[in-house]
């Protein structure tokens, strides 16, 4: 600590004579500075825009939830046709397309997956003392909830006898108790959703949505909608799994009855929308997914007729893609105060020479090698630890306009402004070093005859 006072107490009057030094020459300092200023500016910005990607990931991680598969219909694809029936080179096959068995099957026939909800989504009104408005309503199971990470604001989800019996309650989305029960407790009430009289339950808890998430991940928010049991759905709603009886007629007699012969595979409209699974390990997601696209392929006549997504390491994939992309914007970023530095360092050269009889005559009235350092180191760092500031300053209000005009989540960090705040003292004290040595290392005899 005594040592500490002494070189402050020892110093002091260098550092006061940088200020005035400063001071003197504002506009110079000023310009100076510049480098520094935008340099800090741009990495805030960039590393908040990088912040900002990487938090929309973990939402949309959140969102689809954590360990999660999620197989979903998709445009008929389809295999070899298998050879030789009746001499016509191949057979024709049947698909029901994603059924409720599917999903039953999949929970009990894998042992690595946790819990399995079915989903099925349809357009209706709802409809409630002459008040119309348009939701999405979904079939679901009550596991749906905790796959999803969706969380209640009042209410419960369905019990088993409701699930098991179809019965006809619901779990509303808050945008639903906004324009229905704007000033009352939904709990317990009824609304009505096509001809159907819906108990309501649950009510969901508002929750932040990144729109991107809906567009890559096929996720979309809760506040909008109302979840049924998905037998009340099929039992109540729509039962999209009953064929038309003059198709199965046609392809039990081969193709008569006005569907083409050279048809090779008729399908159903899918039951389903989407079959959500969880798998109880994540070193067993990529496994797992494959078991399942097997599964279904024996289940679907080798038709492909569906897709297995897993939401999660597609998403890791691209945060290691955003992270580079965030590696590559600092680093040119940061491009801007290495060029500030050297701006640094040819102005306190320049400012060297302008200042030689000063330094000759600090050393003949005393000054050591030591003090001249200090003085210009002092002056330097200075400049840079303020050009830094005042870059903060400037970073966050990039970064927060970014946000607004360019709708591109970004978050500062307490941790960016450290760093920024850290590399333009390092640049002032780094690129000041050799004007500094330069001064103390003129001959005080010379100085004095400039």
């Amino acid at each position: 600590m005594k040592r500490i006072v002494y070189l402050f107490s020892r110093y002091f009057h260098d550092i006061i004579i940088a200020v005035e030094a400063i001071l003197a020459n504002k506009m110079k300092s000023m310009l100076t500075a510049l480098g520094i200023m935008f340099g800090v500016a741009a990495v805030i910005s960039m590393l908040a825009i990088g912040k900002g990607a990487q938090q929309e990931v973990l939402e949309q991680i959140k969102l689809v939830g954590v360990n999660n598969i999620i197989v979903s219909p998709s445009e008929l694809a389809l295999g070899s046709p298998d050879a030789g029936s009746n001499g016509s080179g191949s057979v024709r096959r049947f698909s029901p397309g994603l059924t409720l068995q599917d999903a039953e099957a999949i929970q009990e026939a894998i042992p690595t997956v946790g819990k399995v909800s079915p989903v099925i989504s349809l357009n209706y009104h709802a409809v409630l003392e002459g008040r119309s408005y348009p939701v999405g309503l979904e079939g679901v199971s009550s596991n749906y909830f905790e796959l999803l990470n969706v969380n209640l604001a009042a209410g419960s989800i369905f019990n088993v006898e409701q699930s098991d019996g179809g019965l006809p309650v619901c779990v509303i989305g808050d945008n639903i108790r906004n324009r229905f029960f704007s000033t009352e407790d939904p709990i317990g009430k009824y609304i009505k959703a096509g001809d159907t009289w819906l108990k309501v339950i649950g009510l969901i808890e508002r929750r932040d949505f990144t729109a991107s998430a809906s567009d890559e991940m096929g996720i979309s928010s809760t506040d909008n909608k109302i979840f049924v049991p998905v037998k009340t759905m099929l039992l109540r709603f729509k039962d999209r799994a009953r064929i038309n009886p003059e198709v199965l007629e046609s392809v039990a007699r081969g193709g008569d009855g006005g569907v083409s012969v050279d048809e090779s595979v008729v399908t159903a409209t899918h039951q389903l929308d989407k079959i959500i699974i969880q798998v109880e390990e994540t070193e067993y997601l990529s496994v797992t997914a494959d078991i399942v696209k097997r599964m279904l392929l024996r289940r679907h006549s080798d038709i492909y007729d569906f897709e297995v997504t897993v939401p999660e390491l597609l998403l890791k994939q691209q945060q290691k893609t955003n992270d580079i992309f965030n590696i590559v914007l600092g680093a040119i970023a940061s491009i801007s105060l290495v060029v500030g530095g050297i701006g640094i360092m040819n102005i306190m050269l320049a400012s060297v020479w302008e200042r030689i009889r000063e330094i000759g005559t600090r050393q003949a009235i005393g000054a050591s090698r030591k003090d001249i350092i200090v003085q210009f180191l002092a002056e330097s760092t200075l400049i840079s630890v303020t050009g830094g500031m005042i870059g903060i300053v400037i970073g966050v209000i990039m970064a927060r306009l970014i946000n607004v005009m360019a709708d591109i989540q970004t978050v500062v960090s307490l941790f960016s402004v450290l760093v920024a705040f850290g590399v333009s003292a390092t640049v002032g004290i780094v690129f000041g070093y050799i004007p500094a040595k330069r001064a103390a290392n003129q001959d005080p005899v010379e100085s004095l005859r400039h």
